[in-house]
């Protein structure tokens, strides 16, 4: 019997090797993390950013490649063809106001970027992944996926919708060797996040520490954000041959959050 290990059931490595990866809002945050932990484990990593710069920056130092795009502009997507084996949907943006003063067109576009391009890139990547019988869908969620907060409206309803459309995307995709995943982190340490604390600490008076300490982490049991590379390590995994069996599931990583 030959006890050797395979090199695509090890964590990590290769196992990837051979694979193709798409990342959206890859430039910075955790799109670029999960970037890095791709390509590290063997994958031809494309970096789609609205940040063309920032994309291409990233892109040479992983030996990718570069997209620059405005997912916004969903029409120019109801055509595209992707052949990539691995989609993170990831590119999100963030927007607090009162539901009685949010202005519908920021409404709007919190959908748009979070739910339909989503919907559209996954449209145009499962032909690819059906006729070679592999692909793997890791939508990055946040764990207002499945919990809610005041004032944030839109982007709580986009982050549920996208947990619905990685549900069905894990039933018809399933028959065909393609899984579809969410992952769900709390508070992350990103550009986006500093925003949040910035704007929370002007809104209430109040220092950014205190924001942290008695806003954002106050449902945490663990008190801290999460780092991006953390969040990278799940889709590394979620993207493996490891996670052939795991799909329409959500994946917490809240440090206790939604354990309440």
């Amino acid at each position: 019997m030959n006890t050797a290990a395979r090199t695509d059931e090890l964590p990590g490595g290769d196992d990837l090797a051979g694979r193709s990866a798409l990342i959206t809002g890859g430039a910075s945050g955790i799109g670029a993390a999960c970037a890095r932990e791709l390509a590290a484990r063997g994958a031809e990593v494309t970096i789609a950013d609205i940040d063309d710069v920032g994309a291409k920056r990233l892109a040479r130092d992983l030996g990718g490649k570069a997209w620059a795009v405005d997912l916004l502009d969903v029409e120019s997507l109801e055509h595209a063809e992707l052949e990539v084996d691995i989609l993170v949907n990831n590119a999100g943006v963030q927007s607090i106001s009162p539901i009685d003063q949010f202005p519908p067109e920021q409404f709007r576009r919190l959908l748009t970027l979070m739910v339909e391009a989503p919907f559209l890139l996954i449209r145009a990547a499962l032909p690819h992944m059906y006729r070679h019988n592999f692909g793997r869908i890791i939508n990055i969620s946040s764990v207002h996926g499945i919990r809610a907060s005041a004032y944030k409206s839109a982007y709580v309803t986009a982050k549920h919708g996208l947990e619905g459309l990685s549900k069905v995307t894990a039933l018809e995709g399933g028959p065909h060797g393609v899984t579809s995943n969410c992952v769900n982190p709390g508070y992350v340490r990103t550009p986006l996040v500093d925003k949040q604390i910035a704007d929370q600490a002007k809104a209430h008076g109040i220092a950014e520490q205190e924001v942290l300490d008695k806003i954002l982490l106050t449902e945490s049991a663990i008190k801290r954000l999460v780092e991006p590379e953390e969040v990278a390590s799940l889709v590394g995994w979620l993207a493996s041959p490891s996670a052939g069996m795991v799909t329409g599931a959500s994946y917490t990583m809240d440090g206790g959050w939604s354990a309440r």
